[in-house]
């Protein structure tokens, strides 16, 4: 976890949130010099995997550095319905201006840790990693790809800057499996993994040709990808991807690839229902 960058962030979005004017709502009620100190709780309100407690606890730290925060359960952590996760104390105005955003990440990171963590288990038998994509929310994409960790799942590349993955339109844009390949290579270090997207077998055979570190089978069937792995030898990473979900992953997973992948795991879950309450007598 980059702090650096999740603090950015972070500040970001209360900046968002927060405007100019600030927030008109607690600071009618609450002066500058009310002081008085309450507290609060976390409550789940559905069951799934948490994640994201360390940001909420940093999105009150940016806040107001004099709020105590006890957190009850850790990041990866099934909790029921029901369950208090996290405590807080401070001041009331301090609890009410990060209430929504410290919701926001926990509630969707939980989110996509409690899918990531289903799919996870539905393939765990078949000794297969289940890995996340690009196919994130703009400058969100550090929470949902640690929620995805949280859930018992893998990251891919992060950016486009950390691994070289050819797909579609850059064979169509280079000439060719080949030519994209040898060009990649003139440009960059060995130290370079090169992923490539194949979408039918001959485009497989020129990947596997051209000796690149993964293939990724995009869009096959389970029954399609079984011939193809006997053509890919050892030593190339095989990744499935494309129209996999609840119901199909377990069926690829049988067929024995390294890797499967899911945009879905961000881009399409439920946020998990948690709330804050300010505790009174």
């Amino acid at each position: 976890m980059n702090k650096r960058i999740i603090k950015q962030l972070i500040t970001q979005a209360l900046i968002e949130d927060l405007g100019i004017q600030g927030d008109i709502t607690t600071d009618s009620i609450f002066s500058k010099t009310d002081n008085a100190v309450v507290e609060a709780e976390f409550l789940m309100k559905s069951p799934g995997i948490l994640s994201g407690l360390d940001i909420v606890e940093m999105v009150f730290n940016d806040i107001d550095h004099s709020i105590e925060i006890l957190k009850l359960y850790n990041d990866g952590d099934f909790v029921k319905k029901g369950k208090i996760i996290l405590k807080l104390k401070g001041k009331a105005s301090s609890l009410l201006i990060g209430e929504r955003l410290a919701l926001n990440f926990l509630q969707r990171m939980s989110g996509i840790a409690t899918k990531t963590n289903k799919l996870v288990k539905k393939i765990e038998a078949y000794g297969v990693k289940l890995v996340d994509t690009r196919k994130t929310t703009p400058n969100f994409r550090v929470f949902e790809k640690l929620a995805v960790k949280a859930g018992g799942g893998f990251n891919h590349r992060f950016g486009l800057y950390d691994m070289v993955m050819i797909k579609d339109n850059h064979i169509k844009a280079a000439g060719g499996i080949k030519e994209a390949v040898a060009r990649v290579r003139a440009n960059n270090s060995h130290s370079i993994k090169i992923e490539i997207e194949v979408q039918d077998i001959d485009q497989l055979k020129s990947a596997v040709d051209s000796k690149v570190d993964i293939i990724m089978l995009d869009n096959f069937s389970p029954s399609e990808v079984k011939p193809l792995l006997k053509l890919i030898p050892d030593g190339i990473i095989v990744e499935c991807s494309g129209n996999i979900d609840e119901k199909n992953i377990i069926d690829y997973a049988k067929v024995g690839p390294d890797i499967i992948s899911m945009g879905s795991l961000t881009h399409s879950y439920s946020s998990l229902d948690i709330s804050m309450a300010i505790i009174t007598e």
